[in-house]
């Protein structure tokens, strides 16, 4: 008989116990949907950890004031601060050859108030440099400027919330005078919509020069809270970091291990969380091939038990010529039918699942996944079937035609 004609028999052994085999599939089907929508929802977790990273800033270091007391001279200390004499020093290409920027920081919540409506918003007083260092564009009008922060002009670039919180949609903002606290702000700038990062908001900002902050809403006394430093490449970002530090240690006599400093490094953070993510995909992945393995304990059992109901009917094969080969294959396939239709429909699944979100989580398709789901599902058919196959070729025609 050739293949064919065993697939066509396969079938109709299949259909002849149609729920039964149905109930065997559905062990197949579900390791098969389990393996796509795990190794989805592993790939989806890496993706959004990483988004949420690189929209941290591009190749970028936070420096964060840490409030800790640093010797001067050995008698004496004071508390270590980020001042402009630090900016100056990072920034200078002779001192940190690796950094392409340095952005102070000072951060502040206020009110934002335009004729009647309020948002509450985070304000962030800095340089022009921290709009590219943190991956934020305009969408209209322009950036503040180095001039705006040497002038101390009162002037702010917009996040996209805080703007269609206080703006009617279609209107311009650009010009408008807003209430940031007790003092009033012109919007000089839109900012392109940067998303949610973790708990924070990135389009829920308001970005003006640092002197103007300073001046109306923190006061001049206050050192900066953090500095963000822009490495050149993120092949050299480890070598800028080790230059902000020999230039901080300096700044506050003390070493580079001593510093009273906290420093994060993007890339390092970025390779940690996809180190992590690789893992928990692993795992997710493990957890569905437990579901696989015991769709083929089904499978195997399921047809030792055909095996025993069609001792007769393999005894009258044999009996009438037979070989052994065709009765193996006609087991075999049988399982193997089983397999493929639980997997294919398993696919199936797995694609409708995958499309929603799953815990917060928004499943991102591998596409290795669908081959390594038929693949799977072709060896449970071919392991799960084997050794019934071979125990029913092995059967000796008398014993199974005496066989009740």
């Amino acid at each position: 008989m050739n293949m064919m004609g065993n697939v066509v028999m396969a079938l109709r052994g299949i259909s002849s116990n149609w729920l039964r085999s149905l109930l065997t599939m559905l062990g197949v089907l579900i390791g098969v949907a389990a393996v796509i929508v795990l190794l989805a929802v592993g790939t989806g977790s890496s993706e959004a950890v990483a988004k949420s990273i690189n929209s941290l800033g591009t190749n970028t270091l936070t420096v964060f004031s840490g409030g800790r007391t640093t010797s001067q001279t050995g008698t004496k200390s004071s508390n270590a601060t980020l001042s402009t004499t630090d900016v100056k020093l990072i920034g200078d290409s002779n001192n940190a050859p690796d950094v392409q920027s340095v952005s102070p920081v000072i951060s502040t919540n206020e009110t934002a108030t335009y004729k009647g409506a309020t948002y509450s918003t985070s304000v962030i007083g800095s340089t022009p440099s921290y709009l590219p260092a943190s991956s934020y564009t305009i969408s209209a009008g322009r950036s503040i400027s180095t001039a705006d922060v040497k002038s101390h002009a009162q002037v702010v670039d917009l996040g996209s919330t805080v703007t269609s919180s206080l703006f009617p949609t279609g209107s311009n903002p650009l010009g408008r005078q807003i209430q940031l606290g007790s003092s009033e702000f012109t919007v000089v700038g839109l900012l392109a919509s940067k998303g949610s990062s973790g708990l924070s908001n990135g389009d829920a900002v308001v970005i003006a020069p640092y002197t103007a902050v300073q001046d109306q809403l923190t006061g001049q006394s206050q050192s900066f809270s953090e500095l963000l430093v822009q490495g050149k490449s993120s092949s050299t970002l480890t070598l800028a970091q080790s230059e902000v530090e020999s230039i901080l240690a300096a700044q506050n006599n003390t070493t580079v291990a001593n510093l009273p400093f906290s420093v994060l490094n993007q890339a390092s953070l970025l390779s940690t969380a996809t180190s992590s993510s690789k893992t928990f995909t692993a795992l997710l992945g493990w957890v569905a091939a437990v579901s696989l393995l015991v769709g083929a304990i089904g499978v195997m059992n399921i047809m030792l038990v055909t095996v025993t109901e069609r001792t007769r009917e393999i005894g009258i094969r044999k009996a009438i010529g037979a070989p052994k080969s065709v009765v193996l294959s006609q087991f075999l396939i049988e399982a193997v039918v089983i397999s493929m239709l639980g997997g294919v429909i398993g696919v199936l699944a797995g694609l409708v699942v995958v499309r929603f979100k799953i815990d917060g989580v928004q499943p991102v398709l591998a596409t290795y996944s669908i081959p390594l789901a038929f693949g799977v599902a072709l060896l449970v058919g071919v392991f799960a079937g084997l050794y019934p196959a071979y125990r029913a070729a092995s059967l000796r025609p008398i014993d199974a035609l005496r066989y009740e």
